[in-house]
């Protein structure tokens, strides 16, 4: 029996996110017509044995997150269930605080992810390649490879290039180690929990001293706490991989992922995908259109585009590169490139909408995506992808290029380069 541990996060994380992760939790954000976590949970009900699935973080439960734990518990007929931490306790912390729930049942292994990465999981072979190739070893990392340059901004792996050992592991390297780097995505066997039981009582004594006033260090980072002592001792293996996978730290993050998510749907669930034909919108590449979205049939939409729930979508638009979310208006003519139109907003007649992508270098082979700065050095902000937040109204005619727009705002004439307060 397997089971599967999702890492949320909480509200204090995610503020590279906002205004989006404002209205609902970063995790339920949804990428290619669906929440970011559902990908994952989709991916591990595909792995025989799978039995039960853990959110593990800091939100306090809401509407939105037990709807969601609900609808996917009946969709996939797994059991689901969100344990929250009483604080921040680190990666690693979360798991050992919730070991009882976890170790019941016994399984023999466990997936660990962390909600904020995309990618087209190889969850069952990770399992054949524990059983096959280490059977020993009581942690598997999933691995690939990045440009020697942004290695330096993950975790770095140094590996047996025969037997995938893990000899050397260091967090963000500050000189060059290696090009394989951790994706956040782990499969551990119980013995696991004999190391963190030792960081944690570590932990403990280290930061004890009788002073109410300082809290007891009780988070333990599974990537400095655990995989650093974990090296070169027979217990911690890579599986590399050259399937996509990024993170989702930024709004241009989740275009990104949207358009790798829409590509997957072409060998996973191409009846996701819209067609064209009689009296339909005319679609090029790959898009998602909600079934109780409206679209016009003048309408031209893709490559990469979601048109979520209950959205209309007027007469001669042209969408591409975007995220349209739920109960938003595009009215008549008007033209949405590289941005994410946030719930309940409405886009005027003939205006046009652009953002800038921050693509990985298409010259540079394993290039992943940079998540710039907000601002440049001079005080300026830098291009990026345009996001307009919830229950804004965009009037007719006018241009909004590379901005940002908080929620509940009635704009009034063209902005450029600029966050809308």
């Amino acid at each position: 029996m397997l089971k599967a541990i999702i890492l949320v996060g909480g509200p204090m994380k995610g503020t590279r996110f906002r205004p989006l992760s404002l209205e609902l939790p970063k995790p339920l954000f949804p990428v290619a017509g669906f929440p970011i976590i559902y990908h994952h949970i989709e991916a591990c009900s595909q792995v025989p044995g799978l039995r039960e699935i853990l959110v593990i973080g800091f939100y306090q439960p809401n509407e939105a997150l037990n709807r969601f734990i609900s609808q996917s518990q009946q969709e996939f007929q797994i059991q689901i269930r969100y344990l929250q931490e009483y604080t921040a306790l680190g990666t690693a912390g979360g798991i050992y605080h919730f070991r009882d729930q976890i170790l019941t049942g016994s399984p023999e292994m466990f997936f660990v992810m962390n909600a904020d990465v995309c990618g087209d999981f190889p969850l069952c072979d990770m399992v054949q390649f524990h059983k096959e190739k280490c059977p020993e070893a009581s942690g598997i990392i999933l691995g690939t490879e990045a440009t020697r340059q942004q290695s330096q901004n993950y975790g770095c792996i140094v590996e047996n290039k025969d037997t995938h050992e893990i000899l050397h592991y260091v967090e963000k390297p500050e000189t060059f180690v290696s090009p394989l780097i951790n994706c956040g995505i782990y499969l551990f066997t119980p013995e696991i929990f004999s190391t963190l039981e030792v960081t944690f009582k570590k932990n403990l004594e280290d930061n004890y001293n009788f002073d109410f006033q300082t809290p007891s260090k009780e988070v333990i980072r599974l990537e400095q706490d655990i995989f650093i002592p974990l090296a070169n001792t027979k217990q911690l293996f890579v599986f590399p991989t050259t399937r996509f996978w990024s993170q989702i730290k930024s709004a241009g993050a989740a275009v990104y992922a949207n358009r790798h998510y829409l590509a997957i749907y072409q060998r996973t669930h191409p009846e996701r995908l819209a067609k064209n034909g009689e009296g339909q919108p005319k679609i090029i590449g790959d898009v998602f259109i909600h079934p109780t979205a409206s679209v016009h049939p003048t309408a031209v939409l893709g490559p990469n585009v979601t048109i979520g729930r209950n959205v209309t979508v007027g007469e001669g638009v042209r969408v591409r590169e975007t995220i349209v979310l739920e109960g938003a208006n595009l009215q008549d003519h008007c033209c949405i490139l590289h941005s994410i139109v946030g719930w309940h907003s409405t886009v005027g007649v003939w205006t046009r909408v652009e953002g800038t992508p921050n693509d990985p270098n298409p010259n540079k082979p394993f290039a992943k995506l940079e998540i710039p700065c907000m601002f440049s050095s001079d005080g300026r902000l830098n291009p990026s992808i345009t996001v307009i937040g919830s229950n804004v109204q965009v009037p007719s005619e006018v241009i909004i290029l590379n901005s940002i727009v908080l929620p509940h705002k009635d704009l009034n004439g063209c902005y450029k380069n600029q966050i809308i307060l």
